[in-house]
């Protein structure tokens, strides 16, 4: 179930951000603040991002957000690793 968010434009013209970057910024600064209050996990705060676990993991870690790691996300990596 895709939904659009519209944005005012006095916020839009408000945002110091190039005007190519826009939606990218914003889909990455939704799924980094979903990931951190537990909302999303990293599988899926990266698909809404669109970028990849390594490059989400970067910006975790510019953001001073540590990185929740459970049973489920170590299964993964030795899933990943193994194959």
């Amino acid at each position: 179930m895709p939904i659009t968010l519209h944005i005012p434009d006095s916020v839009m013209k408000e945002l110091q951000l190039p005007e190519g970057e826009i939606e990218s910024r914003l889909r990455i600064e939704l799924a980094i603040a979903l990931y951190q209050q537990g909302t999303l996990s990293l599988r899926k705060a990266c698909e809404l991002a669109t970028i990849n676990q390594y490059q989400f993991g970067e910006v975790l870690g510019q953001c001073g957000i540590a990185r929740h790691y459970g049973l489920g996300e170590l299964a993964e990596d030795v899933h990943y690793a193994r194959s």
